[in-house]
């Protein structure tokens, strides 16, 4: 089945999630439990798997993105302003507010790389950013999606390239890491860092940006299937091989990639540095260009405008802008994130019940509605679901 594999929308899925969150919490997962939290990141790589499918499936079947989708089942005007306006408080505002971050970690793989420079040239601002956020927004420009998932499968591929081989370097012991994969542990107090692994990887944003993707790409349903499975497992593999690279310095006083780059260079060579740094970059670049290409996606769906359009483009470049002004001024817009926090934890079982409504809608579905199984892990994603909306609420009550 898999000589029908080519690389598609799932990749983009990938290169989101991959991004400088992520690897922050594969480090601290790493070097404060070594293997032990191997399973969690391994179970997030199987729910992603199963809701990313269904997701494509629903998109394939209907020929339109899942705001689209939820936003039909809403029959009455009300409801369907408060899922618009639900929507795009967590993916538009959301976004936005992240971006600044996912800049901010593709700078710290970049002056890793380089030569020490001030980029302020005397003043508060920091230039840096700009360019980073030049490169993006004239692949968001001149770059159609199908174009994008190029570059992207590329990148995607670099970073999996250096973590792997970063990993690899460490020497790590095979049966410490089977031992952490198939034979879960589990303690109270790990529990916010076991929910952050599963909540990272899960990404609400990412549900909405394959569905968009897929409605145009072409591709046959068990060719879309097979590229979730390759491009999702790829995702886990790397951030697998971050939690083993940061798993050889358990104990030491590492908080971020930088640090964890940084500390395998007496250990095992500068070129572990140098892998560390350019996965980095990589990860903040493809996540600084996907989060965009997300909000923009929703925005159009919710208000009947064409992708990759005049205001696809419009809304994701304001999206980059926000991320570059606060980057460069080194500003962390905790409020926006806290309010994004909360809706993106709201959106999240209001987005899986829809998916469980619509997957097995007998007029929508036709044919290609999932089976027992399926729709049993489906209903346990949602109760996890249910778990991450609650902590999110727990921000504010």
């Amino acid at each position: 089945m898999f000589s029908q594999f080519k690389g598609g929308p799932a990749f983009i899925v990938t290169a989101a999630f991959i991004g400088p969150g992520t690897i922050t919490l594969c480090v601290l997962a790493g070097v404060q439990h070594g293997f032990s939290l191997l399973w969690a990141m391994a179970l997030s790589i199987l729910i992603t798997i199963v809701i990313q499918n269904t997701t494509a499936r629903i998109s394939y079947t209907t020929g339109k993105g899942l705001a689209e989708s939820v936003l039909s089942q809403a029959k009455h005007p009300l409801a369907k302003i408060l899922l618009g306006l639900l929507l795009i408080s967590a993916i538009f505002i959301g976004n936005a507010a992240y971006e600044a971050g996912n800049i901010s970690g593709a700078l710290i793989g970049f002056h890793a790389l380089m030569p020490p420079f001030d980029y302020h040239f005397g003043t508060k601002f920091d230039f840096l950013p700009i360019l980073v956020g030049a490169l993006v927004g004239i692949l968001i420009l001149v770059g159609s999606p199908k174009h994008l998932k190029n570059v992207l499968i590329g990148i995607v591929l670099l970073m999996s390239f250096s973590f792997v081989i970063t990993a690899i370097l460490t020497q790590p012991s095979i049966v410490g890491i089977l031992e952490g994969i198939f034979i879960p542990s589990f303690k109270l107090k790990d529990t916010l860092i076991i929910v952050g692994l599963l909540g990272t990887t899960v990404v609400p944003y990412n549900l909405f940006l394959h569905a968009a993707l897929v409605k145009d790409v072409g591709m046959t349903l068990q060719a879309l299937r097979i590229d979730t499975y390759i491009a999702v497992g790829l995702g886990g593999i790397i951030s697998i091989s971050i939690i083993i690279c940061a798993a050889a310095l358990q104990g030491q006083a590492v908080q971020t990639a930088a640090d964890l780059g940084q500390s395998l260079a007496p250990l095992y060579g500068s070129f572990a540095t140098l892998l560390m740094s350019i996965g980095l970059l990589a990860a903040g670049v493809t996540s600084a260009l996907t989060a965009p290409m997300a909000a923009a996606f929703v925005v159009c769906e919710c208000f009947g405008w064409r992708s990759n359009s005049v205001g696809y483009k419009t809304v994701a470049l304001l999206v980059l802008s926000v991320g570059v002004l606060f980057a460069s001024l080194g500003i962390k817009p905790i409020e926006i994130i806290r309010f994004a926090q909360i809706t993106n934890g709201i959106l999240l079982p209001v987005v899986g019940f829809f998916i469980l409504l619509l997957v097995n809608n007998v007029n929508l579905m036709r044919g290609n509605r999932v089976g027992i199984g399926v729709n049993v892990l489906l209903f346990c994603i949602e109760i996890f679901f249910l778990f991450l909306g609650i902590k999110s609420l727990g921000l504010i009550f």
